[in-house]
């Protein structure tokens, strides 16, 4: 059995990982921007503090 027949089908997982990694990091950024555009009153309608989103 030669070398390459040995090897893991998924070569590129960590290319995959790391396009998780970062999209997850991207969509808690967006959703934290979002949280600090928004008043008080309006935090306080969800139940967040404004030192809870920092």
């Amino acid at each position: 059995m030669e070398f390459h027949e040995n090897r893991a089908k998924q070569p590129f997982i960590g290319f995959v990982l790391l396009a998780r990694f970062v999209k997850k990091w991207w969509l808690q950024e967006q959703t934290r921007r979002i949280l600090q555009r928004m008043s008080d009153d309006q935090l306080k309608d969800i139940g967040l503090r404004r030192d809870q989103i920092n």
